[in-house]
């Protein structure tokens, strides 16, 4: 799928499927799942070559993506329910005690689409880098994505990845950055500032892009640039998406409050008034 308008239309309808499911289990994070919609929307739904008919955690002759901030399950389950990887009915299950769709991904119950678990922050890109090298001595020729946060750049752990990905020069590795600016306790900048983020992953060894996170055109665009720049320079790419935490909902966006707390169900209709049911709610 290339449309954009349908990209965008099927990106409404996951921001509705985030709202519904956080208020349902009255728990969850709202606010990056809503920043980061129309990344996961183009990635799953034009720029993978992904199979939900041929998945396996092996990952073999697919594209690989993983989740490293966790917390944002909510947008990465709806994606994948959409995409046909289970049921979208199932998404009514959302942090319920036994089921499959728990708070952050986890693999004990062989949910399809999710290769590895994610929880503590800062590991996601030492499991896609390693994936990635993976299909470089299987002779793979697909590519392997990662999804990080902008407060989850503190992590050591992601530096010493980004150096091993650099050093291995994994250039079917796109990583991807949810610039947003807002962490759980405030701006990034002033709980434990990254600084220059586009200058430090250079700094590493990595080709870098800056896009806009909520222009379907421009996502589309990055990762053809990236492909291109990382064949050329036998490199890693970081793509910093330029976001807006809770977009699409007019009280969460630009702010940390609504990180990690769900709605009360008279605001979560407030949030669906601006969002249009597209392809039908679960």
């Amino acid at each position: 799928m290339s449309n954009i308008q349908e990209l965008n239309n099927i990106a409404s309808q996951v921001r509705r499927d985030i709202i519904r499911m956080v208020t349902a289990a009255q728990s969850g994070h709202p606010g990056g799942s809503l920043s980061s919609t129309d990344i996961m929307t183009a990635l799953f739904f034009s720029e993978m070559k992904h199979s939900p008919a041929s998945w396996c955690r092996t990952g073999k002759d697919n594209d690989m993506f993983f989740l490293s901030a966790g917390h944002m399950s909510p947008v990465f389950y709806s994606v994948l329910a959409r995409s046909g990887y289970f049921p979208v009915k199932e998404l009514a299950d959302f942090r319920v005690f036994g089921k499959r769709l728990q708070g952050h991904p986890c693999v004990e119950s062989g949910l399809p689409g999710v290769y590895e678990a994610s929880g503590s922050l800062g590991q996601g890109l030492s499991v896609a880098a390693g994936a990635a090298i993976g299909k470089k001595l299987d002779k793979e020729n697909n590519y392997v994505y990662v999804l990080m946060g902008d407060g989850e750049s503190e992590e050591g752990q992601v530096w010493e990845a980004a150096m091993f990905a650099a050093h291995n020069r994994l250039d079917n590795l796109i990583a991807i950055t949810d610039w947003n600016g807002q962490q759980i306790d405030g701006t990034v900048e002033s709980v434990l500032g990254v600084g220059d983020l586009q200058a430090k992953w250079k700094a590493f060894g990595w080709d870098v892009i800056v896009a806009d996170g909520h222009n379907m055109e421009a996502i589309l665009g990055a990762f053809k640039q990236a492909k291109e720049m990382g064949a050329k320079d036998n490199k890693p790419v970081m793509i910093l998406m330029k976001t807006n935490m809770g977009k699409g909902v007019d009280f969460m966006e630009g702010t940390c409050e609504w990180h990690g707390k769900a709605p009360k169900p008279e605001l979560a209709e407030k949030a669906l008034a601006q969002l249009q049911e597209t392809l039908g709610d679960y």
